[in-house]
């Protein structure tokens, strides 16, 4: 079962003196605190002109490293209905927001559209308020994301252009680190990459869905689940997640309805605990074939692994990757895409 998604709202962009408030609606901040990396974090939100807020119960901490849903629940909301706040920004992950989605109240976020930005846990509200509002969300990085000292941008690069312009372009990195960043900021292990995979070359555009694969999955039959017809899958997993979780799940979602007229599918970077192959995942691919009339490109710049690009779920992506290649563009309309 999917949701018959409004029309797409765009929220205001960020602007320099925008204030941007930070929201747990997994993991408390008391748990990213237990290693204080604010530092960097201060100082990058403060390049970029924003100011910083944070909801009321960001620091309770129960024995889940999380808070009550009541709590959650109450900073959302507050965030959503307050005028004096531009974005929201959520802490960090974890495991438990799709607690939230039966209490949401859909009507104050419809008729207060803002940025709203995470990963990993967060993919559940993203795509449930784009489909259930039309507000277009974003999948990217956490607050606690801005705390790594180096090899962090073109993480913020990327996040400003999603949350602050209206169309952006993709360069793709050479260079990914893929550790426990924050608890070791000193010894860090820095890797080459080969750049996107190509397993099934082609041109496509269509409206953007995704972010952790199996995140994604908890929406299936509750209604809150974005329409697939038309989508471009952006999907990614973490590194708890083996070939055989991955492929189960993938196969799970292209069974959704809708999902036979996608329009393409791209995969994030596997974290190396995964130990997924480029020649696992072509097999993989290949079992569908569904996926060999569209294109699909893998080992992209997001999901787990850092930099990582910001998705606008429910703005639009063009692929170009027919000879070679991978030209990547978003926009948060279909007319804002190059080319």
């Amino acid at each position: 079962m999917t949701a018959s998604t409004p029309p797409p709202q765009i929220a205001r962009r960020l602007v320099p003196g925008a204030t941007l408030r930070a929201i747990a609606p997994s993991c408390s901040r008391a748990y990213v605190m237990e290693h204080d990396n604010t530092q960097w974090i201060n100082e990058r939100f403060a390049t970029m002109g924003l100011q910083m807020q944070f909801g009321e119960h960001v620091d309770e901490l129960d024995d889940f490293d999380s808070s009550p849903i009541a709590s959650r629940l109450e900073d959302l909301h507050a965030a959503f209905a307050d005028p004096g706040v531009d974005g929201i920004i959520s802490v960090i992950g974890g495991f438990n927001a799709n607690e939230l989605l039966p209490y949401l109240d859909w009507e104050l976020i419809a008729a207060n559209p803002k940025v709203f930005c995470g990963y990993s846990d967060f993919t559940v509200l993203a795509n449930a308020i784009y489909a259930k509002t039309g507000l277009i969300t974003y999948v990217g990085a956490h607050w606690s994301s801005f705390g790594m000292r180096e090899h962090f941008e073109p993480t913020g690069q990327w996040f400003r252009q999603a949350t602050h312009e209206l169309s952006w372009s993709i360069e793709h990195r050479t260079e990914f680190t893929d550790d426990l960043w924050f608890m070791d900021q000193d010894h860090r292990t820095v890797h080459g990459t080969d750049g996107p995979w190509v397993l099934n070359p082609g041109k496509a555009t269509g409206r953007v869905i995704g972010g952790n694969l199996g995140t994604l999955r908890l929406l299936q039959g509750g209604g809150m689940m974005p329409g697939l017809g038309g989508a471009f899958l952006f999907l990614e997993e973490d590194g708890a997640a083996d070939i055989d979780e991955f492929a189960r799940s993938l196969a799970s979602l292209l069974q959704t309805p809708g999902a036979e007229q996608i329009r393409g599918l791209a995969l994030g970077r596997f974290q190396h605990d995964s130990k997924i192959t480029r020649s696992l995942l072509e097999q993989v691919i290949a079992k569908h074939p569904l996926l060999s009339t569209v294109p699909v490109v893998a080992n992209l710049d997001f999901g787990h692994t850092s930099p990582m690009f910001t998705l606008p779920i429910g703005g639009w992506a063009s692929l170009n990757s027919i000879d070679g290649s991978v030209r990547l563009d978003f926009a948060h309309e279909l007319d804002g895409l190059a080319g």
